[in-house]
This record gives structure tokens, sequence and C-alpha cells, in this order.
């Protein structure tokens, strides 16, 4: 009888000094000695009186910075500096000076305290007026869901009207019932629960799968449950797999389209290929430094920049090194990867050997969440996009266009081409410095998912020529499916050996797939690539 009189006595007596600011004495003495279950039941009682007061009560008190201040006779907020604590007026915060630890009584907390205070503050906040306050409270209570929430998670569920909140309620209101040892109430739960996907929802079955003296027809619902729940994780971890080999294989597209051109066109091994792909990329870094008060919108500006900047060290590379190389594939090899070297050392000195990153825009900041087990980022989506849109305009040029018509005639038949009076020589640069121009934009989109650095390249060269190889030389849409097929196909081996044993397995597997057809999937037709 004493202990029920001591909490509601403490009850009144905080309440009253919320509105009124009378008998501090007693509310804030009796705070201070009150056991830590007394204390407890003291904030359950007050979890759901209305006033900002008791928002900041809870607040200072879960930060543990509550004290009785006996001087005047009423709690305080005490944050200690050094030796001595400087005391805030718990409704106004004003400053009332500074004491010594010996002039205050703590209001101890610990964890059963700071449970019931983050419990009650959560339960405040689900009557917050924006819906991503009460969201947030949600999200609190889902950690440690607590069976003596139930009555006012229903009665705050009959009230709600945003649909998303109401749904993550509905899904907190589940946690909460299965924590119940009534099998009623742990079946309604269940049902709540069924086909939620979140960490917190299997964590929960888990543990109630674990708990001693289950009712059967529980234990047995749960199990159905939990096993539907990883059932549909895995299809949609199956379906997020796929997403990530797409965005894999538009950036594998984006690094080899511009190769497939040279090689295809030439016959050249370009090993300086990932350099160019790198010079696109520390084109936006450069951008982003020479504009610094329009990162909005430098993405958009960095990729004609880097287009030109990559296209004019391509066609300076083709005119002074490797026109004078044609017909001698393995110098021309040895040739580009020494100006690759060349290039990394460049750039090494220009900006120095540590990556530098590039600032995202927001309005590629953040992703699309589907749900718990599936989510993509908005740069992924982007990378995605515009491999396509490059793709879309390279086809346009390709086949809607007289350069693209020679430059088709050059890969078919060089000879006749020439014969036919094309300037099969200007068209190798304009060729050239068309492939190295891709590759800068591929940079572009690269650095908004990777860090710039000097090795850059390096990482997507080998990747580059096993997509070209692979696809067909010179074909546009062998390189497409090339690419693509073989970024899926990476991500879903992952999983299961490893991204090593993953990249071993489609080297393994390109090697044969070459024995059997030398030209690719997709051969060109034509005179001098049947010879």
């Amino acid at each position: 009888m004493t202990h029920w009189f001591r909490v509601v006595f403490l009850s009144f007596g905080l309440v009253v000094t919320s509105y009124a600011q009378s008998d501090p004495v007693v509310s804030g003495a009796l705070l201070a000695e009150s056991s830590f279950s007394e204390n407890i039941e003291h904030i359950q009682s007050l979890e759901n009186r209305p006033g900002p007061e008791i928002d900041r009560l809870f607040e200072i008190w879960l930060a543990g910075n509550l004290a009785y201040w006996s001087v005047q006779n009423r709690l305080v907020e005490a944050v200690k500096e050094g030796r001595t604590f400087q005391l805030f007026d718990l409704h106004t915060a004003a400053a009332l000076g500074e004491v010594k630890g010996s002039a205050l009584r703590r209001v101890k907390a610990n964890n059963s305290i700071r449970s019931a205070l983050q419990a009650a503050i959560g339960i405040r906040q689900l009557s917050a007026f924006h819906a991503s306050d009460r969201l947030q409270a949600i999200q609190a209570l889902m950690r440690t869901p607590d069976i003596k929430l139930l009555d006012g998670l229903l009665a705050r569920e009959g009230r709600e009207e945003d649909p998303e909140v109401l749904s993550r309620l509905h899904i907190l209101i589940g946690l909460v019932q299965i924590q119940s040892p009534d099998p009623a109430d742990q079946r309604a739960g269940l049902a709540r629960l069924n086909g939620v996907l979140d960490a917190e929802v299997r964590n929960a079955l888990n543990a109630l799968l674990l708990r001693p003296g289950n009712d059967p027809m529980v234990v047995a619902e749960a199990t159905e449950v939990l096993s539907a729940i990883n059932r549909e994780l895995q299809l949609w971890g199956i379906g997020q797999n796929i997403v990530f080999g797409v965005s894999l294989g538009s950036v594998l597209l984006l690094a080899a389209i511009g190769l497939a051109i040279t090689f295809g066109v030439m016959g050249v091994i370009n090993m300086a290929h990932g350099e160019f792909i790198m010079i696109g990329a520390y084109t936006s870094f450069v951008m982003q430094q020479l504009f610094p008060t329009t990162i909005e919108w430098n993405l958009v500006l960095s990729i004609p920049a880097a287009f030109i900047v990559s296209a004019f060290f391509g066609v300076l590379l083709e005119r002074s090194i490797i026109r004078h190389l044609y017909g001698r594939p393995l110098e021309t090899l040895l040739a580009t990867f020494g100006v690759s070297l060349i290039l990394q050392q460049l750039v090494r000195s220009v900006f120095g050997p540590l990556n530098q990153s590039v600032v995202t825009p927001t309005w590629l900041s953040g992703g699309w969440t589907v749900n718990a087990a599936f989510a993509v980022t908005y740069n992924r989506l982007f990378v995605i996009g515009f491999a396509f849109v490059i793709l879309g305009g390279l086809w346009l040029i390709m086949q809607r266009t007289a350069f693209g018509m020679h430059i088709r005639a050059i890969t078919m038949n060089r000879g006749m081409a020439a014969s036919m009076g094309i300037p099969t020589r200007t068209l190798d640069a304009l060729a050239f410095g068309l492939g190295s121009g891709i590759a800068g934009m591929a940079g572009v989109a690269l650095a908004q998912l990777t860090n710039v650095g000097p090795n850059l390249g390096q990482s997507y060269i080998i990747d580059s020529f096993m997509v070209v190889v692979f696809g067909g030389v010179g074909n546009l849409m062998g390189t497409v499916v090339a690419a693509l097929s073989l970024g899926v196909a990476n991500k879903l081996m992952e999983p299961w050996v490893g991204a090593v044993v993953a990249k071993i397995l489609i080297l393994v597997f390109i090697v044969l797939f070459i024995q059997k057809r030398p030209r690719g999937l997709f051969a060109l037709k034509g005179r001098s690539v049947e010879d």
C-alpha cells in the first residue's frame, strides 16, 4: 500500500509542478529517492499526459542530466562541466548558475529506466503533428516492443490517418502482441506480421520460437510465417542481384562501348582505354573545383566536358602514335600500355596519388525503396539510364548519319571503303576520338559510384576487352548483350562463390566460349571480317 501511495503521490506532485510550479520539494525529493521500479511506474503514469514540460523532463532524464537541487527545492537540468555542474531550468532552459556536485542529488537511470523513457517518448511522439515524427517514433518502439504499450497503440491505430504511418503501426502492434504470454495475442500478432520482411520482424519471430513453454499452435504458425518470409526474401534477393547486375553491366557497357568502336574499326588493342575513363572522371572532379557554387549542375556540365577532353586526348594519341603502327597489333599493345603508364603518372603529378571524391547532387542522393529486401540508389539508376541514353545516341550516329555509314563500311572492308573514296585515315582519327570521348563520359558516371583515382581505369580495361570479344568485335548489339549478361551473371554468382571466384568463372567461360565461337556472340559480316 505504501509503495502505490508513493507512486501516485510522486506523479501528482510532478504534474502539479509542471503546470503550477507548486510543491517542488516533495516531487523532486521523492523522484531522487524512489527506486528504479517506482520510477518506471511513474514514467508510465506520465507518458499519456499532454504538455511540452513532460517531453523535456523525459528527454533530460534520458540524457542523464536530471537532478534535484535542494537549495531551491526543485528538479533541474544539470550539465557537468569539469568538477561543477551548470544548472538550467527544467521548463524554460534558462541558466540558473553553477554549483558543486554536493549540492545536487542526481536522478539515476539504469537500462530499464532508459528503455521505459524511450518507450514513453515514442508513445508521446505517436501523436506528433508531422507524419515523419510519428514514423520515427514507431521505428524507435520497434527496437524494444513492450506488451504494456498494446492498449495505447491500438487506440492510436484507430485515430491514425496517414497510410504509411498506419502500415508501420500495424507492424509495431504485431511485434508487441507476440511479446504477450497469451497465445491468442501471439497468434493475432503473427497474423499482422505475415509477409513483413523487416529485420526486426525476423528477429522477433526467431526469439519467439526460442522462448520456452510456447503453445504448439503458436510455434507452428510462427515457423510457417518465418519460412514464408525467408522464401520471399530469397526471391527479392535474386531481384536485387539482377538489378545490381544490370548496374554493373551498364558500367561495363559504358567502359566497353568506346573500345568496341576503336577495336572494331581499326583493330587496335588500346591498353590506354581505361585511362580515358580516368580522364573523364578527373574532368568531373575539376569541374567541381572550378564551379563550387553550381554543385547541382556540375554533373550535367561534366558530361560534354569529359567527352571533349577525352576525345581530344584520343585523337592526339591516334595522330601521334597509333597511325604509325596499323597492322602491327603487338607493337600497338605495347605502345598504348606505355601511354597508359604515362597518363597515370601525369595524373599523380597533377592531382596527387590519393583518391578524390566527386560530390553527388542532391537529386541523385537517396534511393528507391520497395521493401526491406529491395532498394536501389538513385545514382545506380542514373548510371543505368545514362548508359542506355549513350547507347541510343551512338546507334543513331552509326545508323542514321554519313559518318556512321562510313565507319561501318570501314569495319566491313577497309580496302573497298578506301577505293570508294572514303577518307579512312581521317575517319580512323574521328572514330578513335569518338570511342575515347564515350570512355570519358563513362568516367563521369563512374565518379558517382566510386572515388576518382589514378588507377580507376585499370579496374575496367580487362573487363572491357572481355565484353568486346564475347559480344563480337565491332558489333554494337553484341557489346550490349555481353555487358549486361556478364554483369548479371557475375552478381548472381557472387553470393554463392564470392566476388573473386565469380570473376574467375566468368573468365573461364569466355575462354571456352571463344574456342567454339571465335567471332563472339554476334559476328560481323563482310569480306575483311571473314578473312
